[in-house]
Formats: C-alpha cells, structure tokens, sequence
C-alpha cells in the first residue's frame, strides 16, 4: 500500500497486479509506503477500512481516493499458478510443480481450496465495506499506460516503471470445460473485471 498525502491518494497492493513495481518506483516519494510484512502490505479494503482510514481520515482528508489495478481472472490465476513454479517454491506444500494449469483452476473452483489454489480473490480484496468505504478508482492490469499516465498526472512527476517479482514465462490455456466451470463459479470475479472500462 502506498499513501500519497498531498495527492489524497491511496494505492492498494492487489496481489500479482503489478504492485510491487509500482511500489519499487514510487515508494521514495509516498509519505507512506507499507512494504511488510504482506498482510498489511497487501492490505484489502476491509483492512484498510478498520486499521488505516481512520488514521489517514485524522490525519491527511476525509476524501481520500483509493485506487485498485484488477487484472483478467484466468491472466490473474496463471500468474499465481506461474509463481508457485518458481524454484524456490519446490520444496512448499503450496507448489504447483505437480500440477496442471486445469487441475490448479478445478481446485480454485472447490468450496474448500487445497493450499497450493488457496490464492485469495480479487473481487473479495475490493469488496467494499458496510460503512461505504470502497474503491473509488480502478484500472486494468492491461492498461498500463492509462495507469501510468494517470499516476504521473495525478502525483505531477514522471515515473520510471521497471520489472519486479515477475514470474516465469510459459505458454498456459485453460481446457473449454474448466474456463466454463471458472466463469460459473467466480462470476464475481470476470463481472468486476468487466465493470472496469
């Protein structure tokens, strides 16, 4: 999570959305940057509405806009599926050396997940809280350069973007049947994705 008090502006930290890039290249100009440890620095909105806007409320302004990057559901899972085949995942009850990118998805899908497809949701991050506090600005993944620009205006310096916690390459699509399933089970997930323009 990265504040920009000036700006009004709180950047939540959505889990394989880009964040730790970002926070790399603006971190030295945020008047706070929540780095770790990942449970608060990857904060959702009904963390953030118990145990930081009040502060920040206090502290900087009432108006606070909170912005959130959400990335296309099956992109998002193949990032989770990707990262937990980096080596040093091996050795992890949570790796997916052994497993199919359709049998991590089918797993996803179960009302109980086991460890290795227990990766949170995107739309369950942003859910907004009972006292109204929410998003107020989302971007795609996808649009970087809306993002960047956006944040370059927003915060009135230039920003140099570069490449972090990036997970290996390889070549992922998802069987008919289980994108099928995926979209059934978690339509709360692609209809937050679609509401993004």
């Amino acid at each position: 999570m990265l504040v920009f008090a000036k700006a009004k502006l709180v950047f939540l930290s959505v889990p394989k959305t880009g964040t730790t890039a970002w926070q790399k290249a603006l971190a030295p100009v945020a008047d706070i940057a929540v780095m770790d440890p990942p449970e608060l620095k990857h904060a959702p909105v009904f963390r953030y509405n118990r145990f930081f806007r009040p502060m920040f409320e206090k502290f900087i302004a009432e108006d606070m806009e909170v912005l959130a990057v959400i990335r296309e559901p099956v992109s998002w899972l193949g990032s989770w599926y990707r990262y937990r085949r980096r080596p040093f995942m091996k050795d992890r009850p949570n790796n997916t050396f052994d497993v199919s990118f359709d049998d991590f998805v089918e797993a996803y899908c179960k009302g109980e997940r086991p460890p290795f497809a227990n990766v949170g949701s995107q739309a369950k991050f942003v859910e907004p809280s009972r006292n109204g506090t929410a998003v107020t600005k989302f971007f795609r993944y996808e649009d970087h350069d809306g993002l960047h620009g956006y944040l370059e205006s927003r915060l009135g310096q230039t920003i140099t973007l570069g490449r972090e916690n990036v997970s290996p390459e390889m070549p992922l699509a998802l069987s008919a049947d289980v994108d099928a399933k995926l979209r059934r089970k978690c339509a709360e997930e692609f209809d937050l994705y679609d509401s993004i323009r």
